[in-house]
């Protein structure tokens, strides 16, 4: 009797330390933030994808799962307006790899207002409402819309965080900018994007080709830590981020903000979008 009730301690203890151990390997499926072990290819709760960690969605725009994290927003030393805190993105979502090309606005928006012409350059020369209308126009595409993708433009952290990829430095790449084969500088006119090497989360074209816009409003950076933050409440310009061709590698750095009227239009500004699930 004691040898079966030891036996039977034995594996107690054993199960328990491997439910135990399987609770810290796992991750939320970006989809429908279902706990998923890392092990999985797929989401036993909703059957997306989880490796390989690129998807492509209805139009062929490839894109990225980016996980939950914290990390260090802003700089010290570089801009005023650069404050550094520390922010917790507590769900895990979907990047567009690059930024979004003319190819894919025409699709969705039957337009292609850019002054530098290349079906696989950045679409340019839009407003924010311009892109925030092509996510709207994207999301109520019937394949998507019938899957529950909702696309919108990222916040300055999750733009922030995404183009860090777990990084510290200046740029994902480092501090020396002029080692860099991430992005184009000072360039007089786009490129066509993927054309330069990814960061360590699998995102292109985060420094230069095009400033991208962002869902805030410019403002302030709050002066403590921070949980999903949107930005200010209002204001009179939304947030640019990555710099274009049109400038210098300072201009691109992971933490360097630009400010626009949300009706501006140039040739130096695009974006790239966000994928989240109502799913």
């Amino acid at each position: 009797m004691r040898f079966v009730l030891a036996v039977l301690a034995v594996l107690v203890v054993g199960i328990t330390g491997c439910g135990s151990e399987t609770e810290t390997k796992v991750v939320a499926c970006p989809d429908c933030e279902g706990t998923v072990s890392k092990r999985a290819t797929t989401c036993p709760h909703c059957g997306a994808p989880l490796a390989p960690v690129e998807i492509i969605n209805s139009i062929g725009m490839k894109l990225r799962s980016i996980p939950a994290g914290e990390f260090m927003m802003g700089s010290r030393g570089w801009s005023d307006d650069e404050t550094q805190h520390r922010v917790s993105i507590t769900k895990p979502f979907y990047m567009g790899v690059t930024e979004v090309t003319q190819e894919q606005y025409q699709k969705v928006m039957g337009t292609n207002p850019s002054q530098f012409q290349g079906p696989q350059n950045p679409v340019e020369e839009v407003s924010w409402a311009d892109a925030v209308e092509f996510c709207r126009k994207l999301s109520a595409m019937p394949a998507e819309k019938t899957a529950g993708h909702v696309y919108r433009l990222p916040t300055e952290a999750e733009w922030e965080y995404a183009c860090r990829s777990g990084t510290t430095t200046a740029y994902s790449f480092g501090d020396d900018a002029l080692v860099n084969n991430n992005g184009f500088f000072e360039h007089k006119k786009t490129h066509p994007v993927g054309e330069k090497k990814p960061n360590a989360w699998g995102l292109y074209g985060m420094y230069g080709n095009v400033w991208e816009w962002c869902q805030d409003w410019y403002g302030a950076y709050p002066s403590g830590s921070a949980t999903d933050p949107t930005g200010a409440t209002s204001g009179s310009c939304r947030v640019g981020r990555g710099g274009s061709s049109g400038g210098n590698a300072a201009l691109c750095r992971s933490a360097r903000r630009g400010e626009y009227p949300p009706e501006y239009r140039s040739i130096r500004l695009g974006f790239r979008v966000l994928r989240s699930s109502i799913k």
